[in-house]
C-alpha cells in the first residue's frame, strides 16, 4: 500500500485503503482496522458500514471512530486509546489522507512512551507527518503534555 507509515510492529497508519488493499490486509498480517473517517466524507469509496463488513469478512476486527478536526476533543482521544488497546495487533489505522489517523495514533504512542508534546510533534515530523493545521498541532501538543507522566511507573 502507498502512503503509509509504520509506527511500530503493532501499528501502521495510512490513507484510505482501496477495497483490494483491504482484502489483502489479513494476508499482510493485520488483525484490525481503525477508520477515523466520518460518515459521508467526500471521496469515500466505501461507507464506514460497508468497510466494516468487508474488513470483518476477511477475519479482521473493525473499529469506526469518526473524527473531524473541528470536533476533536480529549474525551474522544481517550476513548479511541482505550478501544485501540483492546484490539488485536497489528492494526492499520486510516482516514482520508492519514493526517487525522496519524495525529490520533501519535497522541496514543506519545502518552504510552511518556513523551512531551514537543517530542511527539518532532517525532511526527521525522516520520513524515506534516501537519498543515495549527489548531491540530496545538491540540496534539496540549493533549500529550496534559498526560505526560500518566504511564510512568512509580
Amino acid at each position: 500500500m502507498s502512503n503509509q507509515m509504520k509506527f511500530n510492529d503493532e501499528l501502521t497508519v495510512g490513507a484510505q485503503p482501496t477495497e483490494a488493499e483491504i482484502k489483502s490486509m489479513a494476508a499482510d498480517g493485520f488483525k484490525a482496522v481503525i477508520n477515523f473517517r466520518t460518515e459521508g466524507e467526500e471521496d469515500q469509496p466505501l461507507s464506514p458500514e460497508e468497510e466494516g463488513k468487508l474488513v470483518r469478512s476477511h477475519g479482521m476486527e473493525y473499529l469506526h471512530a469518526p473524527v473531524s478536526i473541528d470536533e476533536i476533543d480529549e474525551s474522544k482521544v481517550d476513548a479511541v486509546r482505550r478501544q485501540y488497546a483492546a484490539l488485536p495487533k497489528p492494526v492499520f489505522a486510516h482516514c482520508k489522507s492519514g493526517k487525522r489517523a496519524g495525529a490520533m495514533m501519535m497522541m496514543h504512542t506519545a502518552v504510552e512512551n511518556d513523551m512531551s508534546g514537543d517530542q511527539a510533534l518532532k517525532k511526527a515530523k521525522e516520520m513524515g507527518f506534516e501537519c498543515d493545521q495549527p489548531e491540530l498541532e496545538q491540540f496534539v501538543k496540549d493533549y500529550v503534555d496534559g498526560r505526560q507522566g500518566a504511564n510512568a511507573s512509580s
